[in-house]
C-alpha cells in the first residue's frame, strides 16, 4: 500500500510546479516513504496543465487530473480524495508558501500518535496585515463555533487518515471546514503542528478579502448541512411549530376579546381591524409553509444519492 498520498489543487501555478514536485520527490525518498502525488489542474488558464503532463511522463509517482473548467478549491481537493490511495493524505497549495519538508512529521502524527486530522498553523505568516488581522477573527469565530481548538483553518497543510477523506464529501468553499466536517462524521481526534509559512516565491495569490465574508457564510452553511442533512424536519418542523402555535394563540386571544367584549356589552374593533389579526395569519401561513418545507426535504434526503458533477477533459497516471 502507498504510504502517502500527496494531493495538490493547482489553478495558473505553471512556474511553481516543477520545483515543488522536486522537492516533495526529494523530501518522501530521503525518508524512504512510497508516494504518489495528485496535481489537480482546477482550470488553469496559463500551462499548469502541460506542467503536470511533462512531470507525470518523467515521474510515475506524479498523476494528474484536469477539469474542464474553475470549479474552486474544494472540488479540486474533493475529487483528489477519491482518487487518493495513500495510508495518509496531505494536502498542500502549489503557490510553495507550505514545505514539503513537514510531510514526515505529519506522516508520523497520523500513523504513530493516532491522530485522525492533523492541521497546520502557520504561526509566523509572510502575509500583509491586510490578510492577517480578518484571518485571526475569522479563526477566532470559527474556533467559537466549531469547538475545535485550531488556530488556523485556513492552512493549505494538512494531513488525514485515508478512510477520514473516503468518507467526507466537500463542495462549495468547504474546504476551510474539513476538520468540521470530519468531527461531524466522527473522526473527533483533531490535531494541530506549527508549520513554516514561506513567502511567494511565483505569481500572485488568487484569494481577495471577499473569501472572509464567504467563509462566515459557508461556516453557517456547513454547520446546518452536518446537524440538519438526516434530520431538516427538526429545524423546520421546530420552527414551524413555533410560528404556527403563535399564530394559533393569538387568534384564540382575540377571540377571546371579541367574545368577552361582547358578553360586557362594551364596544369591540372588528377582530379584522386589528394589526395582530394579521400578524397570527403571517405566522399561522409561515408555520405551514415550514412543515411543508420540512416534509419535502425530508423526502429529497431520503431520495438522494451522492453525485460528482465536475467534468474532466483528461488525466494522467490514474484509472477511470
Amino acid at each position: 500500500m502507498t504510504q502517502i498520498s500527496i494531493v495538490v489543487p493547482v489553478f495558473n501555478e505553471q512556474e511553481s510546479l516543477p520545483e515543488l514536485s522536486n522537492w516533495i520527490s526529494r523530501v518522501v525518498n530521503d525518508h524512504g516513504f512510497s508516494y504518489e502525488i495528485i496535481f489537480v489542474n482546477d482550470g488553469s488558464t496559463d500551462g499548469s496543465w502541460s506542467e503536470i503532463q511533462r512531470l507525470a511522463s518523467l515521474n510515475p509517482a506524479i498523476k494528474g487530473v484536469n477539469f474542464t473548467r474553475n470549479y474552486g478549491k474544494s472540488a479540486a481537493l474533493d475529487m483528489a480524495f477519491s482518487k487518493a490511495s495513500g495510508e495518509v493524505v496531505i494536502t498542500m497549495d502549489a503557490d510553495l508558501q507550505d514545505s514539503p519538508d513537514e510531510i514526515p512529521e505529519l506522516y508520523h502524527m497520523i500513523v504513530e500518535e493516532g491522530y485522525d486530522v492533523v492541521s497546520g498553523w502557520k504561526k509566523k505568516r509572510y502575509d500583509p496585515i491586510s490578510k492577517t488581522i480578518p484571518s485571526k477573527f475569522f479563526n477566532g469565530v470559527t474556533r467559537w463555533i466549531s469547538g475545535i481548538k485550531l488556530h488556523d483553518f485556513n492552512c493549505g497543510l494538512k494531513a488525514y487518515k485515508l478512510k477520514v477523506v473516503k468518507n467526507i464529501h466537500i463542495y462549495g468553499e468547504m474546504h476551510r471546514y474539513i476538520p468540521l466536517i470530519a468531527k461531524w462524521n466522527g473522526y473527533t481526534k483533531i490535531g494541530e503542528k506549527v508549520v513554516e509559512h514561506r513567502a511567494r516565491k511565483y505569481g500572485v495569490t488568487k484569494f481577495g478579502l471577499e473569501r472572509f465574508l464567504n467563509g462566515f457564510l459557508d461556516l453557517i452553511s456547513v454547520s446546518f448541512v452536518n446537524r440538519y442533512k438526516k434530520k431538516p424536519m427538526h429545524f423546520f418542523g421546530t420552527l414551524g411549530t413555533v410560528s404556527f402555535m403563535s399564530g394559533f394563540l393569538i387568534t384564540i386571544w382575540l377571540i377571546f376579546q371579541k367574545v368577552y367584549g361582547l358578553y360586557q356589552g362594551s364596544k369591540v374593533r372588528e377582530i379584522t381591524d386589528q394589526p395582530l389579526f394579521f400578524l397570527a395569519l403571517v405566522a399561522l401561513i409561515v408555520g405551514v409553509q415550514l412543515f411543508l418545507t420540512g416534509f419535502i426535504s425530508e423526502m429529497m434526503t431520503s431520495n438522494n444519492s451522492r453525485k460528482a458533477d465536475y467534468n474532466i477533459s483528461d488525466q494522467v497516471n490514474l484509472e477511470d
